[in-house]
């Protein structure tokens, strides 16, 4: 009679789950998480799908609603493909920046795996989410599931009024631009949804009575001042040029788009500006997920709630996804974000509570403070990953990660180590990797500079090269034939370097 006594101690002992054990766990999950972690945390809505539903996630974006295009059923052949020839497998989960939170985990999970997907997931990345200011200043969590259903509709009502060929050739050429459909160095004020939709009658209407963009006279040019020059200063006043956000001065000025075309490059970029805080964080919040499973399901097992076998399971698990191939390895691909910030925060919490010399010299404000609960929740809420990775790499990771940084210079035939494990080392490391997670200096930097309405009506554009780096010439005739598709005149494209 003793041993039934002692299993009934554990959530679940076996591989097989049904929703009694999974409602067990995820509150046992949810106390850990609010009052060991102090998580702040929305609403979670957990939903079991099959392979072809995650599959079908997949291909939308990972978004519960979305509208249709036919790059969604590509992608969806070609994930199938892989996944039932073995040749990759699925996701654990999807999660989805929502109130509520809704996480998405496989029925095919085990019981282990579904435990470890809960707390990664329902709490891990429902803290960093709500909590980090990117995501406050950039996302509306709230409205979000709304204007997907929105935009879903909207657009299934114009295949209906304009035909799916004519909708898709718009949504094309706005999908190829969603890299350059957000804003990055300011915050547009956020809407509530009554008033974006008044807006967008406001716009409708407007629409109706203007055609085409109408100058107003042009005001006495100052003194000094050419003629020419005076027009292109009032012009860049007036459209508030140089803009970075190229859908969104397409969907303003464009002298072709008609209002509903308008609204889906509306749709798009904002879709785009939702997933803009995502591309900053990954090594943050996969960090942030993987500490948070990883210590919720360690304190449960002390607790003796889980069983051996189900820890090992979920070990195995949590070790595969933070496998971090050495620099020679056939699979190496990069810094893991996730073998990343998962070490970065191990690392605070041992600076916090059981610091050497080298991290009272490094880290003088945290070392040996103990409360590294605090700190931690401070990073989450306050750091992108340039600047996580600036405050808070540690010498000890980059040992642990054997990390060197090269010097590659074009007119060289040879590649010089730069940076090794000594002081100047480290902190050149941390620079050039700090630098790498800079979004800025990982995608084009390309703006609209000047577009003469009144003469040839030729949209101009400047990109900026860094490190006398190009563009890639077969990208940039491919981006300026979408960009003139929805101009519907002749775009130039020039590079300039960067001001030093």
């Amino acid at each position: 009679m003793a041993k039934p006594a002692a299993r009934s101690r554990f959530l679940f002992d076996q591989a097989d789950w049904d929703f009694d054990t999974l409602r067990r766990t995820f509150d046992a999950i949810e106390e850990v998480a609010r009052k060991d972690l102090e998580l702040d945390v929305y609403p979670n809505q957990v939903e079991i799908i099959s392979s072809e539903q995650m599959l079908d996630a997949y291909s939308s974006i990972g978004m519960p609603l979305m509208y249709h295009h036919w790059s969604f059923g590509k992608h969806f052949l070609g994930h199938e493909h892989l996944y039932r020839t073995g040749a990759r497998g699925l996701a654990y989960e999807i999660v989805i920046n929502s109130d509520p939170c809704i996480s998405y985990c496989m029925e095919e999970n085990t019981m282990p795996l579904q435990a470890l997907v809960m707390a990664h997931a329902a709490f891990g990345h429902n803290h960093f989410f709500k909590s980090n200011h990117l995501f406050q200043q950039w996302t509306d969590a709230e409205g979000i599931l709304d204007y997907l259903e929105y935009a879903r509709r909207f657009i299934a009502n114009c295949e209906e009024k304009h035909g799916i060929g004519d909708v898709e050739a718009v949504l094309d050429a706005a999908h190829a631009l969603m890299p350059f459909g957000v804003f990055r160095h300011r915050r547009p004020r956020q809407l509530s949804l009554r008033e974006a939709e008044e807006q967008r009658q406001e716009r409708l209407a407007a629409a109706e009575q203007n055609v085409y963009y109408l100058w107003k006279t042009l005001p006495t040019r100052p003194e000094g001042v050419s003629e020419t020059d005076a027009a292109l200063l009032e012009r860049k006043h007036k459209m508030q040029l140089p803009e970075e956000n190229l859908l969104y001065f397409l969907e303003q000025y464009s002298p072709v788009l008609r209002s509903w075309q308008r609204e889906i490059l509306r749709i798009v970029r904002n879709i785009s500006q939702y997933f803009y805080p995502q591309k900053q964080t990954k090594v943050m919040n996969e960090g942030c997920a993987c500490f948070v499973h990883y210590y919720i399901l360690n304190s449960l097992y002390k607790e003796g709630r889980l069983t051996d076998g189900a820890m090992l399971e979920i070990l195995h698990s949590h070790t595969n996804v933070l496998t971090q191939p050495d620099f020679d390895d056939p699979r190496f691909s990069g810094i893991n974000p996730y073998a990343l910030g998962f070490a970065m925060m191990q690392d605070i919490r041992r600076i916090c509570e059981d610091p050497e010399e080298e991290d009272r010299e490094w880290f003088p404000d945290i070392a040996g403070k103990g409360d590294w609960r605090a700190v931690l929740k401070h990073a989450w809420a306050n750091y992108r990953d340039e600047s996580f990775i600036h405050q808070f790499l540690s010498p000890t990771v980059m040992r642990r990660f054997r990390m060197f940084a090269i010097t590659d210079e074009a007119k060289d035939s040879y590649c010089t180590v730069s940076s090794i494990h000594d002081m100047r080392g480290y902190r050149h490391l941390r620079d050039v990797l700090a630098r790498n997670h800079d979004i800025s200096s990982q995608e084009p930097e390309i703006q609209i500079v000047d577009a003469d309405l009144l003469g040839d009506r030729c949209l101009h554009l400047q990109a900026v090269r860094h490190n006398g780096v190009p563009l890639d010439a077969t990208s940039r005739d491919a981006t300026a034939k979408y960009i003139e598709r929805l101009w519907g005149y002749k775009v130039d494209i020039q590079e300039v370097d960067a001001a030093r």
